[in-house]
């Protein structure tokens, strides 16, 4: 039977995730997108703890943006996550695409992050 594209990128996801741990010092950022949102949560897996969680869906980024599942929208959600990232004192993280491919909303979005001040 033929897999499907998200079995696709879980089977890809799973092989990524046996190389990127995340730590105290570099925690890890993960990515998740869909077709009209984008999520973003930097995570600590020494202590399974997720630090820092914000999504085209929440309040705050609504009032700023309508629509989430677009480049300017992830371009908006990478700054807000770096200046609250950089307030929380995370300056250095380990990037985890989920996956997709580095292209797109995923490449805006890491870009941004980098604009933003955080090191990976």
């Amino acid at each position: 039977m033929k897999k499907t594209n998200e079995e696709k990128r879980v089977a890809r996801h799973s092989r990524l995730r046996l190389r990127i741990i995340g730590t105290q010092e570099r925690p890890r950022l993960s990515v998740h997108k869909s077709l009209n949102n984008m999520h973003a949560q930097i995570i600590d897996d020494t202590e399974a703890k997720t630090l820092l969680f914000l999504s085209t869906s929440s309040k705050e980024f609504k009032t700023k943006l309508d629509k989430g599942g677009n480049i300017k929208s992830a371009q908006l959600l990478a700054e807000i996550l770096a200046k609250k990232a950089v307030e929380k004192g995370i300056k250095k993280i380990v990037f985890d695409r989920g996956g997709y491919p580095y292209h797109g909303r995923v490449k805006v979005f890491a870009e941004s992050l980098r604009k933003g001040g955080l090191e990976f």
